[in-house]
C-alpha cells in the first residue's frame, strides 16, 4: 500500500502539498491572487505600497457592515493613493472571514457597549418581527457598535499587516527575480 501511495504522489517541493491545498485550489489562488500582484510588482508598484494596499483591503474585508465593502476600498484606497487592484484582492480574499467574523463582531459590540443581546431563539425574533421600529433600531445598534469594536481592532491590525506583508513580498521579490523581469505568460486558449 506505502509504495502505491508513494507512486501516486506527484513530484512537489512538500510531500504533502496536494493533500494540503487541491490543485484546483492552488491554481486558483496562483491565477486570482499571486500572478495580479506579480504584475503589479513589474509594473513599478513599490513592495511597501502593494502591501498598504493588501493591508486595507485585508482590513476592509472583514468589516462587519453588509454591501459596502467594495465601495469602501474603492473610497479609501483612491484617498490614500493605493493600488486598487491589490486593495480589491485584498477585500475579496477575506469574504469567508467576513462572514465568520460578522457576528463576533456584533457580540463583541453588544458585550462592550452592555446593549440588548442578539435574538437568536425563535420566540426571540417572532417577538422582535411584531415591533419593527425596534427591531430597526436594535438592528442599527448592534451594527454601529459592531463597527466601533472593528474600527478599533483595524488601526491596531492594518500597520502590523502592512510591516509583514511587506517583508513577505520582498521574499517573494528576491527568491522569484525571474518572475518579476519576465512577461506574463499568456494563456492561448483564450485567444
Amino acid at each position: 500500500m506505502r509504495n502505491y501511495l508513494r507512486n501516486r504522489r506527484a513530484p512537489s517541493s512538500h510531500p504533502n502539498a496536494h493533500v494540503l491545498v487541491p490543485e484546483s485550489i492552488r491554481e486558483f489562488l496562483r491565477c486570482r491572487i499571486l500572478r495580479p500582484l506579480l504584475r503589479l510588482l513589474r509594473g513599478g508598484v513599490t513592495p511597501r505600497r502593494l502591501a498598504w494596499s493588501l493591508a486595507l483591503g485585508i482590513v476592509i474585508g472583514i468589516n462587519p457592515s453588509v454591501g459596502i465593502t467594495t465601495l469602501l476600498v474603492v473610497l479609501l484606497a483612491w484617498m490614500f493613493g493605493l493600488s486598487q487592484v491589490a486593495s480589491q484582492i485584498g477585500a475579496h480574499v477575506m469574504t469567508p472571514l467576513h462572514l465568520l467574523l460578522f457576528l463576533p463582531f456584533v457580540q463583541l459590540g453588544v458585550h462592550l457597549f452592555h446593549t440588548r443581546r442578539l435574538p437568536l431563539s425563535r420566540q426571540q425574533l417572532e417577538h422582535l418581527s411584531h415591533h419593527p421600529w425596534r427591531l430597526i433600531r436594535d438592528i442599527w445598534q448592534w451594527e454601529w457598535h459592531a463597527l466601533i469594536v472593528w474600527a478599533a481592532l483595524a488601526a491596531i491590525v492594518m500597520p502590523l499587516l502592512a510591516i509583514y506583508i511587506r517583508r513577505a513580498l520582498v521574499l517573494l521579490m528576491r527568491r522569484h527575480r525571474t518572475l518579476l523581469r519576465s512577461r506574463p505568460v499568456l494563456d492561448s486558449s483564450s485567444d
